[in-house]
């Protein structure tokens, strides 16, 4: 599949199901992924793979965070066996560098970014989920976060269990989010 074909035909995948990659094929296509703009090549990120029973151990810290009613609660504990890959990514920026918080969270960015496109050129399907358990304390402690490191979210990871040809997207203009300095501009100022 060309770049083009996989940033048009990707989409979030919310029926995940078996197979996933496995660890040795995540960290191939996280390789490539890697090459992502990095100023300072500072990597400040890592990723957590939860499969299994780690998927049940993380909905039970999801459940004891969450305040609403058992209902609720066992919707958040069921939350983590949507899909077979749990893709933790945590945040992990590096101090006393030149390259500002900012810019070293622009690089987990881009990196996940290329990495779902990895993931489904590949055939797999992913989505990307945050909210308000990437503040659970459980979590942090199940997944041995540091003090200094964020829980960013989970890319929950699989097969689409609906197996259909993706249509391509039709981009939208965006010509009105574009700007070019020009001469007169320069000359203006």
């Amino acid at each position: 599949m060309d770049v083009m074909t996989a940033v048009l035909t990707r989409r979030s995948e919310h029926l995940l199901v078996e197979p996933a990659p496995s660890d040795q094929e995540f960290t191939y296509l996280l390789r490539a992924a890697a090459t992502a703009p990095d100023h300072g090549r500072l990597r400040p990120w890592r990723w957590i793979l939860v499969r299994g029973e780690g998927r049940a151990a993380l909905g039970r810290c999801f459940a004891e965070d969450c305040p609403a009613p058992d209902h609720r609660r066992d919707q958040a504990q069921a939350a983590p066996r949507r899909a077979p890959l749990l893709a933790t990514l945590v945040f992990a920026p590096v101090a006393d560098q030149r390259i500002p918080e900012w810019e070293q969270l622009a690089a987990a960015s881009a990196m996940t970014s290329s990495l779902t496109l990895l993931l489904h050129a590949r055939g797999f399907g992913s989505i990307w989920r945050t909210g308000r358990f990437t503040e659970s304390a459980g979590a942090r402690r199940l997944l041995g976060l540091q003090p200094d490191e964020r829980l960013l979210g989970w890319l929950y990871i699989g097969t689409p269990a609906q197996l259909q040809p993706r249509r391509r997207r039709i981009p939208d203009d965006v010509t009105d989010r574009v700007t070019v300095l020009t001469d007169q501009l320069v000359g203006a100022s």
